[in-house]
């Protein structure tokens, strides 16, 4: 389960990947993001242009899991679950911005700590996205802070391509890497944007350092 990843890359350069119209980002430092905090996310506005927003990390979780307070489902898998597949249509759909990911190593390091391992599409760490959905919504993230109103997001996940599997074999987040991907997950309908739920290719996947800039967007 990927809890963890990095975003290196300012908005201008998000807008121009996706083609976004506007932006409520702010000026976007570079950092990592964690469960429950905001994150650049794509989606398309009420008025149909896309737009850059910030939204939080962790979408509702289902109920017959939640006790309290709802900490949200970060990442997607079972996207046939009655659950999710209210979110699948593309009112619903985002694109997470992203330059790098993590997933806990197998193995532990010297100091008996479970460090984590860095992916990037290569070692400059381009640009890309995490195929999302995101929502609106009312209730509790923190007993301390009673109900709120969030704008929430997650990712979905797929199958680990085999530079993945070896460090995490049960799923690596769904990615996309092209304006075409982009466009087709962004707008059309479910039966051609389903496909794009698989394991991005090994070639376009590699192990990077961990990212010199860790504080939280």
């Amino acid at each position: 389960m990927c809890n963890l990843y990095n975003i290196s890359k300012g908005p201008q350069a998000i807008l121009d990947f996706t083609r976004a119209m506007r932006s409520a980002a702010g000026n976007l430092a570079p950092g990592s993001i964690y469960p429950n905090y905001p994150a650049p996310v794509v989606r398309v506005g009420e008025d149909g242009e896309r737009e850059l927003a910030m939204l939080q990390w962790g979408m509702p979780s289902p109920p017959a899991y939640v006790k309290g307070a709802d900490r949200g489902v970060t990442n997607i898998r079972n996207v046939g679950s009655p659950h999710w597949r209210r979110w699948l249509g593309v009112s619903s759909r985002c694109v997470v911005a992203a330059t790098s990911f993590a997933e806990p190593s197998p193995a532990k390091d010297e100091n008996g700590r479970t460090p984590n391992v860095w992916f990037a599409i290569d070692e400059s760490r381009p640009l890309f996205f995490f195929a999302g959905i995101w929502t609106r919504w009312h209730g509790v993230r923190k007993v301390k802070d009673g109900p709120g109103d969030f704008e929430l997001f997650g990712f979905l996940t797929t199958t680990p391509n085999a530079v993945v599997a070896p460090v995490h074999p049960k799923a690596m987040p769904v990615i996309l890497t092209t304006a075409g991907e982009i466009e087709t997950w962004l707008s059309e309908p479910w039966e051609e944007a389903k496909a794009l739920q698989r394991p991005l290719a090994d070639d376009l996947l590699t192990v990077v350092p961990k990212p010199e800039t860790l504080d939280a967007v």
